[in-house]
């Protein structure tokens, strides 16, 4: 019963949401026979606390001798994971290795199979990641190859069957994350952050380093329909303070944000990921993680300044490309901007994001979600292509031409507001 005890309050919503007061206290007192002074513990209540708090003395005693007897290099490599230190030189170079293969043999995949590949490398660094899935595990790619479960037989392994319940995996992870010694990771569809997100929002105001992979992140998850399409999740879970998004154009940003995400040591990460195959627009070997500036110039402008600035995230940094060229061939200079975060961004100095930003007279988001949170990229007199309602049913180009996501209703856009400045 709640207020239990209070003489008037007991039992109904006045002992919820106001404080109880002074008589209430009085009588609640003395209905439950506690005669001592505010702030005063009974000498046969606090001695049953210091033996509880003693209880285990010995028990803590020889862990640490157990521990201390442990060989040098297995004792710090414990005490580094319990610290949350990452192995930095191990990660680097897995992060690098990714590069390079993709580099030599660039690949169209979706940005989910890109995350599958890249585990497959960083969990190999940093042996303190453990994955999971809430019974989607076949389509978020969370579960690299050779990846044993973890179970009550078996705790040696570094993957959990969830099941169906978004909001427990959450929770559990946060609890794995606040013991220490274990990076916990898993994965659901985006809109099912929904079902998540009071854990995610714990995560971020708890600092904890928990990462969520959100597969199917647009209309572009096709045939599933509108029910399972994000427009608004996006927009949502950036509105969360101390919470990364990350939105990866293709595999070498995709292994660059998991590279992020390890790193934000006191923030949680999303990345949200495609079901649709999208080319490799990076190419190059880059030593730096040019996704660290949250955004960066993808493409700059042929032939002199740039008329247009085109930003996205995700699978629109293709259509931006593609527009990129047909404005070209009608004679306008634009440049691209991949924008796969857009809280690293908005932390970065102010001379940074202008430099980013850039000076042409028109400036176009494209993203398969609403427009909010754009504004602070492209500004409110900028142009936005995207959505502005729910999803439908159908192959996903067939649903990007529909809704006018696509190059061509970017040009048109950009010839429209060109012809007004």
């Amino acid at each position: 019963m709640i207020g239990f005890g209070a003489p008037t309050k007991a039992g109904s919503e006045k002992a919820h949401g106001s404080p109880l007061g002074l008589d209430e206290i009085k009588g609640a007192r003395e209905r439950l026979g506690w005669n001592w002074p505010p702030f005063q513990v009974p000498a046969d209540i606090g001695a049953a606390w210091r033996a509880a708090g003693a209880r285990s003395r010995t028990t803590r005693l020889a862990w640490e001798q157990r521990l201390a007897s442990v060989a040098p290099e297995r004792r710090a490599e414990f005490e580094r994971r319990i610290a949350g230190d990452l192995p930095n030189d191990a990660l680097a170079a897995a992060v690098r290795d990714v590069k390079e293969k993709l580099a030599a043999t660039p690949k169209e995949i979706a940005t989910r199979v890109a995350s599958e590949q890249a585990l497959e490398a960083l969990t190999a660094a940093v042996p303190e990641m453990v994955g999971g899935s809430a019974d989607l595990t076949g389509s978020n790619n969370t579960r690299p190859k050779g990846t044993v479960p973890f179970t009550a037989a078996n705790p040696a392994g570094r993957f959990i069957h969830y099941g169906v319940r978004e909001h427990g995996m959450a929770s559990a992870m946060n609890g794995m994350a606040l013991h220490g010694g274990v990076i916990p990771y898993s994965g659901t569809f985006l809109v099912f952050s929904d079902y998540a997100r009071p854990a995610i929002r714990l995560a971020a105001l708890m600092s904890q380093r928990v990462i969520h992979v959100l597969t199917h992140d647009s209309i572009g998850l096709g045939e599933d329909g509108p029910t399972h399409q994000p427009v608004e999740h996006l927009a949502a879970l950036r509105a969360i303070p101390n919470l990364l998004v990350f939105r990866p154009c293709d595999a070498v940003e995709t292994v660059e944000c998991w590279q992020l995400a390890l790193l934000a040591r006191t923030s949680p990460s999303v990345l949200a990921l495609t079901r649709q195959n999208l080319p490799q627009l990076r190419t190059d070997v880059d030593a730096e993680n040019r996704c660290a500036a949250g955004a960066y110039e993808l493409l700059a402008a042929d032939g002199g300044a740039a008329r247009v600035s085109l930003f996205a995230s995700g699978s629109e940094v293709a259509i931006a490309v593609e527009a990129r060229k047909l404005l070209a061939a009608r004679g306008i200079a634009a440049r691209v901007v991949s924008v796969p975060c857009f809280e690293l961004f908005l932390a970065a100095p102010a001379a940074q994001q202008r430099a980013v930003v850039g000076t042409a007279p028109v400036r176009i988001g494209i993203e398969a979600a609403i427009r909010q949170g754009w504004d602070a990229v492209i500004g409110s007199d900028g142009l936005f292509v995207g959505m502005s309602g729910f999803g439908a049913s159908g192959p996903y180009k067939d649903l990007y031409r529909h809704f006018g996501i696509t190059p061509e209703r970017v040009v048109e856009a950009a010839f429209t507001k060109l012809s007004t400045t």
